[in-house]
């Protein structure tokens, strides 16, 4: 609106203001108070309800975010587990190929270099003098085949 026409109003209506008889001016104020307690109960009732929607979508937000982060930690964690799992598989493997080397140490007797303390003979094993076969003892060709043929007549 113009500014004139705006100043015309204005004085028109503190013209009606003056001339209007008490008892209007008093419904006039009841009714000018209750449609400002409604204006500012609505306008309440509108922020309030502008604050909840917020509230919604910060919430929807948020556990959206919280989701999408314990995906990432989930993913993470199942990776330190495969690597450590891997890790220890090798582990395992290393120390079944030490036992496999230790265990074919043992059984290959013949081909270790450095004697263990079961391959030294005792004292016991050592053979002396009174072991030793006299020429009486050793065989000959001749008792020999004659034991031979005992067995054929045997049989």
């Amino acid at each position: 609106m113009d500014k004139r026409v705006k100043k015309v109003v204005g004085k028109a209506a503190k013209k009606v203001v003056d001339h209007t008889p008490e008892p209007v001016k008093e419904k006039v104020k009841e009714v000018v108070v209750d449609k400002a307690k409604e204006k500012i109960v609505e306008h309440i009732q509108d922020k309030a309800h502008e604050f909840t929607e917020n509230l919604e979508h910060a919430r929807d937000d948020f556990a959206d975010k919280v989701h999408e982060k314990g995906g990432e930690a989930k993913e993470k964690t199942q990776n330190v587990l495969l690597t450590a799992r891997e890790k220890l598989g090798k582990v395992v493997e290393a120390g079944e190929e030490f036992q496999k080397k230790i265990s074919s140490g043992n059984k290959h007797k013949d081909d270790r270099k450095v004697k263990g303390a079961s391959q030294i003979k005792g004292i016991s094993h050592i053979k002396t003098s009174k072991d030793i076969k006299g020429a009486t003892k050793i065989k000959s060709s001749e008792k020999l085949k004659s034991v031979n043929d005992m067995k054929t007549y045997g049989s």
